[in-house]
């Protein structure tokens, strides 16, 4: 089956070309097509994992030459793709929960016109993600990158007849074509330095650069890495980015898109165990994007938007591993699985929530839903508590040894990163929990018309099944060190180290500060009434509504500058350069007017001339002698 691990791209990227050329004759069948061809891919992908599980550990890799891509000179590149521990987590990732998202998705999009078209993206969407962790260089890489960016741009603004809608898919694409810049130059680096821009040859050549190479190199992987994963500065995007339909959210925001960048810096490990000052910026903007994401979180009162949020956040603990070194790596590829299962979970479980309340996402006009969506609601709190950390759903498996491993280290690290991860998780123990209990408890707050109601097998098969991996998965891969055993092959035998606190401290402080962040929640938002119309926001709190004032930091810092600059440049190009050129023009032209005149064709205006060209001749040879 690895030998033919092509088929996991090129089922998809065919599919989507069926459902698209097919036009309206696929409308009757194009979903269950598009669900076959997932299923299809997840088979093969689960198939491939046992085949290569059974291998011993210096032997899992596997590279599939696919064609020659460019040829010249002394310039070679084969198209190829690499099958390790590493990527196929990924495979098994994308296609998994992505079936089970397909599944659900025939129910939610039932009464869309162009449902046909939204399985053809979601299938554009699954081909481009295979390509980009299956990839070999990171020329092919990138070009999964960019396929991902399109078919994100497709399916978050799929229903683009709404003018905001539109606005948001284009905010997603453009901040992202920032973030891709950095990989454009991280590659042109690569070559410079290292004649190629595959992995084993950048790998290769990676043990002689320079620290300073290194660090460029690692510096621009990571601003492509802000932007596909949503940290800071480029992490705009996420929130507008919901409104796509919500099955784009599970999949694109939760389980796949924003977890490329994790996978671009952890698949590019040797290159940061060259640069420590890279690797800390890394460490640094996790720690920066997950207290952001945290805050945030804890003032939406949209659903989605809270999730989304919580997603920063949790892909701002993978970053914080991923710059804490090799032992980080396998933390944050840990933490990016049950996260996966975890908040896909809960996505499908708000989209249930809204397709029975008549697409409301306003939490304050939800409220006593447990007892109208009974499944919706246990499933939600498995993905809840999965999150929180609570023994032993998966969070605690994953999240807490992220903690653990950021109080590893000497100086101030490990108390900076260590406390930051530490106050994080009380956070999201407050922002989930308020969450949780303003949907599904306390009184009832519908708007009039409103007769919530349990949705069909379609949808909460999915959810059942991903509340099961956020209950089950952390303990799977986490018992007997499996998962870090699997990936040693990719991220190399590391000890976990001795944290400058000790394990049973650190594990009491956490759930301690979940066990807080829970009360808290309970005591402003089930033993308080929850107002309809939001109170009075303090600066803190409006800050967080409006995520942080990144638009507007982003439109004063950015915008406004590179407007003015551009009038600017259009002025000096109008008035100088163009002015310059015309009043050239225009003299010569004036010159050939003036100059017309004499030509006028008529012997005695031409006699005239000589006769006095004659005298001034002859006046002046008469005032000479």
């Amino acid at each position: 089956m690895l030998s033919v691990s092509w088929l996991l791209i090129a089922l998809p990227l065919l599919s989507f070309f069926v459902l698209m050329l097919a036009g309206r004759r696929a409308d009757a069948w194009g979903h269950w097509a598009g669900v076959g061809v997932s299923g299809a891919t997840a088979v093969i992908g689960i198939v491939a994992f046992f085949e290569m599980i059974g291998r011993s550990a210096s032997d899992r890799a596997e590279s599939v030459h696919l064609f020659t891509w460019f040829s010249g000179g002394e310039f070679h590149l084969d198209a190829g793709l690499l099958l390790d521990p590493l990527s196929l987590t990924f495979v098994l990732l994308i296609t998994v929960v992505g079936t089970l998202i397909h599944v659900y998705s025939v129910a939610y999009m039932e009464h869309d016109p162009r449902r046909r078209m939204f399985f053809a993206y979601l299938n554009l969407f699954i081909g481009a993600m295979l390509l980009l962790v299956t990839a070999d260089s990171y020329l092919l890489l990138f070009v999964g990158w960019e396929g991902v960016g399109l078919a994100s741009y497709l399916l978050i603004g799929f229903w683009n007849h709404k003018p905001e809608f539109a606005s948001a898919a284009n905010k997603a694409f453009i901040v992202n074509r920032i973030g891709d810049m950095g990989l454009i130059l991280a590659m042109a680096l690569m070559f410079a330095h290292f004649g190629s821009v595959t992995f084993a040859g950048v790998f290769a050549g990676a043990g002689s650069a320079s620290p300073a190479v290194l660090t460029g190199i690692g510096l621009m992987l990571l601003l492509a890495a802000t932007g596909k994963s949503a940290q800071f500065p480029l992490q705009s995007w996420l929130g507008d980015a919901m409104a796509g339909p919500t099955p784009v959210s599970a999949l694109i925001h939760a389980a796949t898109m924003v977890t490329a960048g994790v996978y671009l810096v952890v698949r590019s490990g040797v290159i940061f165990d060259g640069a420590p000052d890279a690797r800390l910026v890394v460490a640094i903007v996790g720690a920066i994007t997950l207290i952001m994401g945290a805050l945030i979180g804890s003032a939406k009162d949209d659903i989605k938007k809270a999730l989304a949020a919580s997603t920063m956040s949790q892909i701002g603990y993978m970053m914080l591993a991923a710059g804490l070194g090799p032992i980080g790596y396998v933390f944050a590829i840990f933490h990016l699985v049950t996260h996966g299962f975890f908040k896909a979970g809960m996505f499908l479980g708000a989209g249930s929530v809204m397709h029975g309340m008549n697409d409301q996402v306003n939490m304050r006009r939800y409220g006593a839903l447990r007892s109208a969506m009974v499944i919706t609601w246990v499933t939600f709190g498995f993905g809840w508590l999965a999150i929180l950390g609570v023994p032993p759903f998966s969070g605690y498996w994953s999240k807490d040894k992220i903690i653990e491993v950021a109080f590893i280290g000497e100086g101030w690290q490990p108390w900076v990163f260590g406390l930051t991860a530490l106050i994080g998780a009380g956070i999201t123990a407050f922002y989930m929990s308020r969450l949780f209990f303003m949907t599904f408890h306390g009184k009832q707050r519908w708007t009039d018309g409103q007769h919530p109601h349990e949705s069909s097998l379609l949808m909460t098969v999915p959810m059942m099944i991903l509340a099961a991996g956020s209950a089950l998965i952390g303990a799977i891969l986490g018992i007997g060190n499996r998962f870090q055993h699997w990936l040693e092959p990719v991220t190399g035998a590391h000890g976990p180290g001795e944290p400058v606190l000790a394990v049973p401290v650190l594990t009491t402080l956490t759930l301690l500060l979940v066990a807080a962040g829970v009360a808290l929640a309970y005591w402003m938002y089930l033993r308080k009434p929850v107002p309809i119309e939001p109170p009075p926001a303090s600066l803190a709190v409006l800050a967080a509504r409006n995520d942080m004032f990144q638009d507007s930091v982003n439109r004063a810092v950015f915008q406004l500058p590179g407007t003015h600059l551009t009038r600017t440049l259009v002025y000096a190009d109008a008035t100088l350069v163009d002015g310059a050129v015309n009043k050239q023009a225009s003299g010569i032209a004036a010159f050939g007017e003036a100059t017309r005149r004499f030509q006028s064709g008529r012997v005695r205006s031409y006699s005239l001339l000589m006769l006095l060209g004659f005298v001034v001749i002859a006046a002046i040879l008469v005032m000479g002698g």
